[in-house]
């Protein structure tokens, strides 16, 4: 009996090599999540919980070709970005996603490991901005990222409207400013338009342990755009995925351990 098609979408992204973020952290999250997950890699990095040591970039006309192979042939319900490593890579990017009009398309603008190793080249900044923000359905951006793009420096809770109105100055639909870096018994989310403005608020769970975080809210709130959900809805389910997440994160080697991807996942039974 022939199964139905499951909802899809593709993850444009780096690697990790100590599987807790990049694309990786992406497929894991689309299954969980009950996507059937494609990719196109852009980055093969050399990283283990301790960071990134090295990494090596795809050819920006390969990374392009991986994009139109999948959507010309299987289709994609939903697209997002992570490691994008040089502004050769993101404007191939730029052009494919335009030209073949994929979306919804959500653009985690991923500058730096959770240790702080670089994963964009200087260069890429203004091509990141410039040519991928106006495509954008939502951008994700944490908060060393939002300064970095943008200059606007979150303290607190009150600046998150302000980092908010100047990511959505560079041209995507919706803007989602994580505060998950802020001090409070809460994690609370901004997300807007300009016009609606919600926040997402969560517990604050202390831990080590959040490798991937970022990775993990973007592909499942991918996931939840794949399946059909309107954006304010999709990064409701995200937020509520990434908490489960860090919820049940994990030491792993002699660093900082990843967030459970496979939390709603539950274990195979025995074999009787």
């Amino acid at each position: 009996m022939t199964q139905p098609v499951p909802p899809r979408a593709l993850t444009i992204a780096g690697s990790d090599s100590g599987g807790g973020a990049g694309l990786q952290a992406d497929l894991k999250t689309f299954l969980a999540c009950g996507v059937h997950g494609m990719s196109a890699v852009t980055a093969v990095t050399v990283q283990n919980s301790l960071g990134v040591s090295e990494f090596h970039e795809i050819p920006a006309h390969l990374v392009a070709a991986q994009i139109e192979s999948v959507v010309t042939d299987i289709g994609v319900g939903a697209a997002k970005t992570g490691m994008l490593a040089s502004a050769e890579i993101i404007a191939a990017i730029a052009d494919t996603v335009e030209r073949l009009g994929v979306t919804p398309f959500v653009v985690d603008p991923v500058a730096a490991s959770q240790h702080g190793d670089p994963l964009l080249r200087p260069d890429a900044l203004d091509v990141l901005t410039r040519r991928l923000f106006p495509l954008a359905t939502l951008v994700t951006p944490n908060l060393g990222e939002i300064k970095l793009l943008t200059g606007v420096e979150v303290r607190s809770r009150a600046d998150l409207r302000a980092a908010a109105d100047a990511l959505l100055a560079l041209g995507p639909r919706w803007a989602l400013v994580k505060g998950g870096h802020l001090d409070g018994p809460e994690s609370v989310d901004l997300l807007t338009d300009g016009n609606t403005e919600i926040e997402l608020p969560a517990p604050r769970i202390t831990t080590d342990h959040t490798h991937g975080s970022g990775d993990t809210l973007a592909s499942a709130t991918t996931a939840a755009l794949a399946r059909g959900y309107d954006l304010p809805a999709a990064v409701a389910l995200g937020k509520r995925f990434v908490t489960g997440a860090v919820a049940h994160s994990f030491p792993l080697g002699a660093g900082l351990g990843p967030v459970g991807h496979f939390w709603r996942i539950r274990d195979w039974p025995e074999e009787t």
